[in-house]
């Protein structure tokens, strides 16, 4: 079971208080939602936009990374690429070079090939329902339908880590091995379709605040895998590998031992990862290069 509550906020105690003697209805979760959102919500740049583009770079970025951390990416990146047309015509190292600091790059390339789908496919208007998202590169379920409906107000079912932890939290106490079919059933159900905009953006925040006060909610999910550590790993080896090669236009596998002090065979493992992955490919000369 998930451990005990380290210190329950008075938004928790009031959700014990709902969830004590069994589920709560479709209409009472939503009224404790909304109203925890109305005084309690965070404020994000992204969510002061109806930019399915913006939404689209927020939504990637926030994979697998910090909230705090994709704050000053995101400005940056949309400094940098303004709109879908400027990101389609970026070549992949261009794109590369922003988005270090972030990882898991293969969000980056993506991103790269969902921009030059919408512009050059789309005419710059991407479809504005999930079902139609789905299409985009790189672009899956939860994703596509979070732009749906943070940017077009469609109230498709979803599920990510936060909005996970509040159905876990509050209709399956005790309860392991939970599936997300389950939950998106749960979520379909209590969907406020009114503005469902506004509605998972309170579910999201008030998985943030259950998960601060209440550790390993999510560790009852059928779907829990424990991250593995970055630190050593070669996911890191990766990651500088491929900073490396986006500053250059090409180079040599001797020139990547020169700039990054790890183990030789370590480098070269990742180079043939990164290469399987179709991120980086052999170019003349024995070089290395983006592919793209």
């Amino acid at each position: 079971m998930s451990r005990p509550s380290i210190k329950e906020s008075e938004a928790i105690k009031e959700l014990n208080t709902l969830i004590a003697k069994g589920p709560p209805t479709p209409q009472a979760f939503q009224k404790f939602v909304l109203r925890y959102f109305k005084k309690s919500g965070r404020a994000f740049p992204w969510r002061a936009t109806r930019d399915p583009y913006k939404i689209l770079v927020s939504e990637v970025m926030l994979q697998q990374t910090q909230t705090e951390r994709v704050m000053v990416k995101y400005l940056e990146f949309l400094n940098a690429f303004p709109t879908w047309e400027a990101l389609s015509k970026a070549t992949p190292a261009e794109v590369v070079k922003v988005w270090m600091g972030l990882g898991y790059y293969r969000r980056a390339f993506n991103l790269h090939k969902a921009a030059q789908c919408v512009w050059n496919e789309y005419g710059g208007a991407p479809p504005e329902t999930a079902e139609g998202l789905k299409n985009l590169p790189g672009v899956g379920p939860y994703t596509a339908a979070a732009v749906a409906a943070f940017a077009f107000g469609e109230s498709a079912p979803m599920i990510e880590t936060n909005i996970r932890s509040v159905y876990l939290y509050t209709f399956y106490p005790q309860v392991w091995g939970v599936s997300d079919k389950e939950i998106l059933r749960r979520v379909e159900e209590t969907l406020y379709r009114r503005d469902p905009r506004s509605w998972f953006y309170a579910l999201m925040d008030l998985g943030v605040e259950l998960k601060k006060h209440t550790k390993g909610i999510n560790q009852r999910s059928k779907h829990h895998v424990k991250q593995s550590r970055f630190e050593g790993s070669l996911r890191q080896v990766r990651a500088a590998v491929l900073r490396v090669v986006a500053e250059a236009a090409s180079i040599r596998r001797v020139d990547i031992s020169r700039k990054i002090s790890y183990d030789a065979e370590k480098i070269e493992a990742a180079i043939e990862a990164l290469q399987a992955e179709g991120l980086i490919h052999p170019v003349r000369g024995g070089r290395i290069a983006i592919v793209g």
